[in-house]
């Protein structure tokens, strides 16, 4: 019986037309780092204190320190208050010079900051004091957001097509991106970016699903990772224009904007072959694939394409039918877990930039070098070491540099830099390994409602990260403690699931694990002795289970 992967070694595994789709792919996720964490460049700390200006209506010729000596009290450093004010009287200036204030408020006129400080949306929208939390809530809004695309994008895309979902997404994130830039409020800021939260997370799944199935066995990963590390890439970029562009409206733009120039996506981004497939939409699927193989200079044999048929069932599965299934159910629940605590740890030292002693922008640089490395590094560690053992031991790994950096006294800042570098390592390699993965282990007709819920589990992750942040209050070791525990419990959890390395994409929910390709299968046929004799009585037993 001909499989559909029969079709992708025909054509060429991973030639010039998979090449040119992954970098299309690819242009797209330069960008998502600005969305989702470019806002910790624009809440950076300032000071600032309490508008006091009313004591200038009876003092106008004080100076500024007599105004802010008479107006504010000090903190227990001797350094004047951010948030507190002494009340306003209506004395006379004689009066409070020589009996002083004592009652003191909260700032009730807004807050002062320095004047040579660029628009940020730390002093644009008061993101101090009281409101301080806004800033991370609002972060947990872009998780939402990302959330919601995963709910709806997800399905929608097993349903109308992987091509028309990814041009959407496109286009909301272009246009709700720059529309940030001009918000008047900051509600209206998170609501903006809640949409811009959606349309990332439908460009990173149907990313994934379009990569997936249109490369061969052998190159699934690549085809994943290399779109991956061009979201490494945008996070150096982040740090260099975060650096250089102060103004947050205009860094807003500027990681927004460009967005546009890919319009010519209509053209030329093809559907799935195998999706097409398995909505019986065989003619389409033909064309495809014809044009993809004259790309790579390769021709399909006619009485291959012929074989061409739709699946026997072409029906779109729902998100029950992933728990209606055994061997489904155990997959989906253990990928919900590795997804959740793999996403937070990500984002748990990601959003931590700011608390680690060093130079912000030199430590995002520092994490997107260093997240480029492990995304590359993954390619071969997948193809080594095999998809289970990977994503246990990163996501094993991540956990245990949360839970080390504990022990870190706080003045020791490189130290624990380092180790949050190293933990973002692990963390990273975890996420792009959880793509891969689920990717594989999902059946065609319900892969991307898979992908999506587990893409939902990690945005759920996602908006806990910043929460959990603010538990940092009542002491300091309890978001770190948070972030590391969650990931050991996870990557203990993945040496239960199966091993998808050499082998085919799975179409129906029928099937219970993935099997080994049709070349994979040769090969292992055709080896009669190996150097080093491990794994022959393995390759054996494989060989006779294929036949």
């Amino acid at each position: 019986m001909v499989e559909f992967g029969d079709f992708i070694s025909a054509l060429g595994e991973f030639g010039l037309y998979q090449k040119l789709l992954v970098l299309f792919l690819s242009l797209p996720l330069l960008l998502n780092p600005f969305q989702m964490i470019g806002q910790v460049f624009m809440v950076v700390d300032v000071p600032h204190h309490c508008d006091t200006s009313w004591i200038l209506a009876i003092g106008p010729n004080l100076t500024e320190e007599e105004q802010l000596n008479l107006t504010l009290p000090r903190d227990a450093d001797g350094a004047y208050e951010q948030c507190y004010m002494y009340s306003p009287v209506d004395w006379d200036l004689g009066s409070i010079m020589t009996y002083g204030l004592n009652a003191t408020e909260k700032c009730s006129n807004g807050w002062v900051y320095p004047s040579a400080q660029p628009p940020s949306l730390l002093t644009e929208f008061d993101l101090v004091c009281d409101r301080k939390d806004l800033n991370d809530i609002s972060q947990s809004i872009y998780m939402l957001g990302l959330l919601l695309g995963a709910m709806i994008f997800g399905p929608l895309s097993d349903r109308v097509g992987r091509r028309p979902i990814f041009l959407i997404s496109i286009l909301l994130q272009g246009l709700f991106g720059v529309g940030v830039a001009f918000v008047p409020h900051f509600y209206v800021y998170m609501a903006f970016r809640c949409v811009v939260g959606a349309s990332v997370s439908g460009i990173l799944i149907t990313a994934l699903a379009l990569a997936t199935e249109w490369a061969g066995v052998s190159s699934r990963p690549k085809a994943v990772l290399i779109s991956h590390c061009f979201f490494a890439i945008g996070q150096m970029i982040l740090a260099g224009l975060s650096y250089g562009i102060r103004n947050w409206r205009l860094l807003e733009i500027a990681g927004s904007a460009p967005v546009f120039a890919l319009f010519f996506y209509i053209w030329v981004l093809p559907e799935s072959a195998r999706w097409l497939v398995t909505k019986g939409r065989i003619e389409e699927a033909k064309k495809v694939l014809q044009k993809a193989a004259s790309i790579n200079k390769r021709t399909i044999p006619p009485g291959l394409l012929e074989q061409l048929k739709p699946e026997t069932q072409s029906k779109s599965g729902s998100t029950l039918d992933l728990f209606r299934k055994k061997h489904l159910r155990k997959v989906t629940l253990i990928m919900l877990c590795t997804w959740f605590t793999g996403s937070l740890v990500y984002y748990g030292l990601s959003l931590n930039v700011t608390s680690f002693g060093l130079d912000i922008y030199l430590t995002q640089l520092a994490f997107g070098v260093v997240e480029l490395a492990a995304r590359y590094s993954c390619i071969f560690l997948l193809q080594w070491f095999g998809r289970k053992k990977t994503q246990a031991v990163v996501l094993l790994l991540s956990g245990l540099m949360c839970l080390i950096i504990i022990c870190i006294p706080e003045d020791q800042p490189v130290a624990t830099t380092v180790l949050a570098v190293i933990g973002k390592f692990t963390a990273t390699a975890s996420f792009s390994t959880s793509y891969v993965y689920t990717a594989e282990l999902f059946p065609t007709v319900i892969r991307q409602t898979g992908v999506g819920l587990c893409s939902m589990s990690a945005r759920v992750a996602g908006i806990m990260a910043p929460l959990i942040r603010l538990l940092g209050q009542y002491h300091r070791a309890i978001p770190m403690a948070t972030f590391g525990s969650a990931p050991v419990v996870g990557g203990l959890l993945c040496f239960l699931l199966p091993e998808t390395r050499g082998t085919d994409l799975v179409d129906d929910i029928g099937v219970a694990t993935p099997q080994l390709s049709s070349r994979r299968q040769e090969t292992l046929c055709k080896r009669d002795t190996r150097e080093d004799g491990v794994d022959l009585e393995e390759d054996t037993y494989r060989c006779s289970e294929s036949k």
